[in-house]
């Protein structure tokens, strides 16, 4: 499995075709990224997003604006999934981090590990244990039962009743819900970002 941090975030390659270290940034994206200096046509929906992630203009959404209906649905869905729903912070990086892990997503990881991961809670040693949780002590009851669930969603899609059974002893419908849609939004995520190579981004020195 990944190192995913030693004094900061480890960069492994996706596969064996994956760029050289030599490569301009480690290129890997399959498609082109649009910079918003290119594009004025796109300045509006470029500032929603920026204003909407509290942030620059991240490699995601410069590949998702070559279809600006999907980056703009993208936006929105994103916000809804991790600022208006009443699963706390932590269980949400715990879900994202994980799934992270086992799709192989260098992206994810490097964006939430350590400054989100750490904003809300989650320790750099909670985040190594997250490779093999199963084997961990530092999880609660409740963590665990939502981490098998994600595990389930993300390695068979095929829930099995128990494993349902146990996380809805900890959560009522809305949260179920919430939870759920959390997992999936971050396995499509995931898939999309894997199958177009997306770029790391480049980090401040």
């Amino acid at each position: 499995m990944l190192d995913l941090w030693r004094g900061g975030l480890e960069r492994p390659h996706h596969s064996p075709q994956a760029a050289k270290p030599t490569d301009k940034l480690n290129s890997m994206a399959r498609i082109s990224l649009i910079e918003e200096q290119d594009h004025p046509e796109l300045a509006d929906l470029i500032q929603q997003i920026v204003a909407g992630r509290r942030g620059g203009l991240v490699n995601v959404y410069k590949l998702l604006l070559h279809s600006p209906p999907l980056a703009a649905t993208w936006l929105e869905h994103v916000n809804a999934v991790r600022w208006k729903t009443q699963l706390d912070g932590r269980l949400r990086e715990i879900v994202i981090i994980r799934i992270a892990i086992l799709n192989h997503i260098d992206y994810v990881l490097q964006q939430h590990v350590p400054a989100l991961a750490l904003a809300d809670g989650v320790t750099l040693a909670e985040c190594e244990a997250l490779k093999d949780w199963r084997a961990s002590g530092m999880f609660s009851e409740k963590e665990r039962a939502v981490l098998a669930y994600a595990d389930a969603m993300t390695r068979e899609v095929s829930v099995p009743d128990d494993v349902f059974a146990n996380v809805r002893r900890h959560f009522d419908e809305r949260a179920l819900v919430e939870l759920t849609v959390l997992i999936g939004t971050y396995n499509m995520h995931n898939r999309v970002m894997l199958a177009l190579g997306i770029d790391l981004e480049q980090q401040k020195s």
